[in-house]
């Protein structure tokens, strides 16, 4: 990233919780900006239950609803870049322990009263029983992976709420088999492990990129808010700058629970390098060869012509014998070994 200032980006952490983060990103430009947004809402790898076997459903909720419900739950996904493989880059059938996790829910209510079925019934099947789907090339991907990897996210924490999946009665069963897998929310959204990501620049509107419609007070009806208190103010007198460009970005972070949000922002810087180093690359291999000023380079003949005879014309008109063919005709090119014209 070259930048139009000679500072180098910084960021500045105001405010880091176990869900969230708000930081202070400056010296970059807008498009950098909105590309770490985009990246870590849509390019980083979580675990996500992607199929559902069900076995009894005696619930009010059909199977597909369960099923959505289920894969909408947040894994935990820790690291889950080196500790777990794509599907796709796996040399299995479909499934085994070193690119799925298997998590089963076996829940029955016997009681008169309404019971709920919450993530926290959902069990994670150590090593996983994946029948004859085979198993992928041996590697260490599950030695890297922490305590409760692959885990609903507040199974193992009393201040945090399960997510409910339905409710059941007296005499209700919901017994089922799930395999979770690595993905990224491109794929689906259930794999993105941000809730929501935002920024804020120029919260004075001193670049004017922003039109407030307004009935009497502008200020009135549009307050500002807290980032405003980091900027100084503009002046009523100081006039527009038409090349002025936005420098300094607020930005809030939440997350679901299946990253960390200090891990989402770095795993996201880390994608962006990986991206812009990747089309870096690209137009250095597909880049012309240097040329010397003035040099003058030789086109080849093409492989194959119109009107045969190894001649480079469209049509092989009749040249008489010559060496190259200069006019146009419709005739074939017999008596040339090589065209170098149109005919």
């Amino acid at each position: 990233m070259q930048n139009v200032h000679d500072d180098e980006p910084s960021v500045h952490i105001r405010d880091l919780k176990k869900d969230r983060v708000n930081f202070v990103l400056e010296n970059v430009d807008l498009a950098f900006a909105n590309s770490l947004r985009r990246v870590v809402m849509a390019d980083l790898p979580t675990v996500a239950i992607d199929l559902v076997e069900i076995q009894e459903n005696t619930t009010v909720l059909p199977d597909e609803f369960i099923a959505h419900r289920l894969g909408m739950i947040p894994l935990n996904s820790s690291n889950c870049e080196e500790g777990m493989r794509y599907t796709r880059d796996c040399t299995c059938m479909s499934a085994c322990k070193y690119c799925a996790i298997q998590l089963r829910l076996d829940v029955a209510c016997h009681s008169n009263t309404t019971m709920d079925i919450t993530s926290n019934h959902l069990e994670v099947i150590d090593g996983g029983d994946f029948d004859d789907n085979g198993e992928g090339d041996a590697g260490d991907e599950p030695t890297k992976r922490g305590e409760y990897f692959g885990h609903p996210i507040g199974k193992n924490d009393p201040d945090v709420p399960p997510v409910l999946i339905c409710k059941i009665r007296k005499g209700q069963e919901l017994r089922l088999k799930c395999i979770a897998k690595k993905g990224i929310a491109k794929e689906h959204a259930k794999w993105s492990p941000c809730s929501a990501v935002s920024f804020e620049y120029d919260p004075h509107n001193k670049l004017r990129h922003t039109t407030h419609w307004f009935e009497t007070d502008e200020r009135g009806e549009w307050p500002l808010g807290d980032n405003a208190e980091e900027e100084e103010k503009p002046r009523d007198d100081e006039p527009f700058d038409f090349n002025a460009q936005p420098r300094k970005f607020y930005f809030e972070v939440e997350t679901d629970g299946s990253l960390r949000p200090q891990e989402v922002v770095m795993n996201g810087l880390a994608e962006l390098q990986s991206k812009l180093a990747k089309i870096v690359l690209a137009l250095k291999n597909n880049s012309e060869p240097d040329m010397i000023p003035g040099e003058r380079v030789e086109e080849s003949a093409p492989a194959t012509t119109w009107g045969g005879g190894g001649g480079g014309g469209w049509g092989g008109g009749d040249t008489g014998g010559n060496a190259a063919g200069t006019g146009w005709s419709s005739s074939p090119n017999r008596g040339s070994p090589a065209g170098g014209g149109w005919g």
